[in-house]
C-alpha cells in the first residue's frame, strides 16, 4: 500500500492558501518536488461509482481526466460500491489504470429515505477518506451513492470544491436523467408528487427495500448468498429483487431532500457544465450564474476512421452505443428500424446484465430484425467498434448533456443521427455533422433513417462535417487553471491580512 501524509492537527496548514501549497515541498526529493511545484495540486475525485465495473460516460471522463492530470498532481478518487458481500460502509483501497481508488461499500442499509443522501456513517467514512487523501480540491462529479454532506465536510476542513455537472442527480431523486419512465414524462419541471410516484417505482426504491431487508444481518450470510446469486446470474437477482416490496416516499419527503441540495449549492465554490443547456437548466434551479462555467469534455484523441458509404444493396450498419436502460431510447431505434425498406443492419453495444428486464423487452423487440447485441466493449476496442458503423443513432429521451458517444463517433469519422434534447443540438448541427429528430417520435427516427439507407452520400459528407473534439490534455490544463485560481483565492468568509 501507498502511504499517506495525514492532515496534520493544525488546520491553518491546509487552510487552501497558496502559501500552505508551496510549503509541501520542502524536504522532497527533487523529482516530488518537480511534481508539487507551486501550482501543484492535490485532487480528490469524487464520483458515485468507478471502472471496472461500471463504464458510463460520467465514469470514464472522470477516469481519463484524473489519468491525464497525474503526472503533474497527486491524484486520488473516491466512489461508491455495492458488495452484499461486504459489510455497509467498509472502506476498501485498490489501484485501477495507475490511479487510486478509494472504495466505499454502499448497500443502502438505512433507516429510511433521508439516509439516502445524508447518512451519519457514511459521512464519517467521507471524512476518514477527506482526512487520509488531505486534497486541496474535491472535485465532484456525482453525489449518488456518497452524501450531499460531503461538499461541506470538505469546506470544513479548508479544502476548495469544484463540480462537473454530468446529469440532475442533486435534483432527481431517480436517477438523475429527469424522466419518470414508467409515465413515459420527460419532468421539464421537478414536482414532488411526480417525484414521489416516480422515486417509488425506480430501482432505487427496490435497492432501499432490500437494504433495510439486509440491515443488520447476522454473518452476512444473506449478504453473501445475494452476492453469489449476482454473480452466477444477474438476471434472477433482478427478477427476485421485482418481488420486493418498495418503500414509498411522500412529497413532504422529496421537498426535503430538495431543500437539502441547495446547501450543496452554497457548498460549491465552482460548477462546470459541459453544456449551455445543463448550465442554464441549473441556473433556473439556483445555482449562481458567477460560480457556472461552460466547458465541453476533453477526449483521448482517436485515429479517425472514415465512413463508407454503402451502395449497390450492401447493408448500412447501423449502431447504438451506451447504457441499455429505458432513457437511452433503444427501444426507440429498434421500433424505428421495423419500418425500414432497403438493405440495414443494427449493431448494438451495451452491457447487457446491467438491466434485464429492459434489455429482455428490447432483444423481443428485435425479433426478426438484422439486428446483433454484441455487449459493451473496453476502451481499447472503440475504434473497431465506431469503424465497423455506418451511422450512430443516439436516441435518447432525457436532456442528456453533451453525451460521450457522439464526441467519439466525430473523433472517429462516424455521422450521428440523434434526438433533438438537452444539450445534443449544441453538439450535432442537422444537415452538417448529423441528423436530427424529435425525441419520442419513432416516424421522425424512421424517416431520417432511411433517407440514409436510400442515399449513402449523405452519410460520407456528414462525417466530413464533423466538428473537432477537445482532447483531455487540453481540458486538463483548463482545469489545471481553475484549481490554482480557486485554491489560490481567499477561502469564503475569510478576511485579508493588512
Amino acid at each position: 500500500g501507498r502511504l499517506l501524509r495525514q492532515r496534520p492537527a493544525s488546520s491553518n496548514a491546509w487552510n487552501g492558501t497558496s502559501s500552505s501549497r508551496r510549503t509541501r515541498t520542502r524536504g522532497l526529493p527533487a523529482a516530488a518536488a518537480a511534481k508539487a511545484g507551486a501550482d501543484a495540486v492535490r485532487i480528490l475525485h469524487a464520483i458515485h461509482d468507478f471502472l471496472p465495473r461500471h463504464r458510463a460516460g460520467s465514469e470514464i471522463y472522470a477516469c481519463e481526466l484524473a489519468r491525464a492530470q497525474r503526472s503533474r498532481h497527486d491524484v486520488f478518487i473516491v466512489a461508491a460500491e455495492y458488495d452484499p458481500g461486504a459489510a455497509h460502509g467498509t472502506l476498501r483501497w485498490r489501484v485501477h489504470d495507475g490511479l487510486t481508488v478509494v472504495e466505499l461499500v454502499n448497500n443502502w442499509e438505512f433507516r429510511g429515505f433521508s439516509e439516502t443522501y445524508s447518512s451519519a456513517r457514511v459521512n464519517a467514512q467521507l471524512q476518514h477518506v477527506l482526512d487520509a487523501t488531505a486534497p486541496d480540491v474535491l472535485h465532484i462529479h456525482n453525489l449518488l451513492n456518497l452524501s450531499l454532506d460531503l461538499p461541506s465536510l470538505a469546506r470544513a476542513r479548508g479544502i476548495r470544491v469544484v463540480a462537473t455537472l454530468h446529469d440532475y442527480t442533486l435534483v432527481c431523486v431517480s436517477g438523475g436523467q429527469r424522466v419518470h419512465a414508467a409515465e413515459q414524462h420527460v419532468c421539464d419541471s421537478i414536482d414532488a408528487d411526480r417525484c414521489s410516484r416516480c422515486f417509488a417505482q425506480s430501482a432505487f426504491a427496490r435497492q432501499l427495500a432490500a437494504g433495510r431487508l439486509m440491515r443488520g444481518t447476522p454473518g452476512r450470510a444473506v449478504g453473501r448468498a445475494a452476492a453469489a446469486l449476482r454473480a452466477l446470474s444477474p438476471r434472477s437477482t433482478e427478477a427476485a429483487a421485482q418481488h420486493l416490496r418498495r418503500v414509498s416516499v411522500d412529497p413532504a419527503q422529496i421537498r426535503r431532500r430538495l431543500a437539502y441540495a441547495r446547501h450543496v449549492f452554497d457548498a460549491i465554490d465552482l460548477f462546470v457544465a459541459p453544456s449551455t443547456s445543463l448550465a442554464d437548466e441549473f441556473v433556473r434551479l439556483g445555482v449562481a450564474p458567477d460560480r457556472l462555467a461552460v466547458s465541453d469534455y476533453g477526449f483521448v484523441p482517436a485515429a479517425r476512421v472514415p465512413t463508407n458509404g454503402r451502395a449497390g444493396g450492401t447493408p448500412i450498419r447501423i449502431g447504438f452505443v451506451g447504457t441499455l436502460v429505458w432513457h437511452k431510447g433503444a427501444h426507440v431505434l429498434l421500433d424505428a428500424a421495423r419500418g425500414l425498406t432497403g438493405a440495414f443492419e443494427l449493431h448494438l453495444h451495451g452491457d447487457t446484465g446491467m438491466f434485464p428486464p429492459y434489455v429482455a423487452g428490447l432483444r423481443e423487440a428485435a425479433s426478426g430484425l438484422p439486428a446483433t447485441f454484441h455487449g459493451a466493449f473496453d476502451r481499447g476496442a472503440a475504434a473497431d467498434a465506431y469503424g465497423a458503423l455506418d451511422v450512430l443513432v443516439v436516441p435518447s429521451l432525457w436532456p442528456e448533456n453533451s453525451p460521450l458517444v457522439i464526441h467519439e463517433a466525430f473523433m472517429h469519422g462516424v455521422p450521428v443521427v440523434a434526438a433533438r434534447i438537452g444539450g445534443i443540438p449544441e453538439l450535432v448541427v442537422d444537415g452538417v455533422s448529423g441528423l436530427l429528430y424529435e425525441p419520442f417520435s419513432v416516424q421522425a427516427l424512421r424517416a431520417a433513417l432511411q433517407r440514409a439507407v436510400d442515399d449513402p452520400s449523405i452519410l460520407r459528407r456528414l462525417s466530413d462535417g464533423a466538428p473537432p473534439v477537445k482532447s483531455i490534455a487540453q481540458d486538463a490544463r483548463e482545469w489545471d487553471a481553475r484549481y490554482t485560481a480557486i485554491v489560490d483565492a481567499p477561502a469564503p468568509g475569510s478576511v485579508a491580512a493588512g
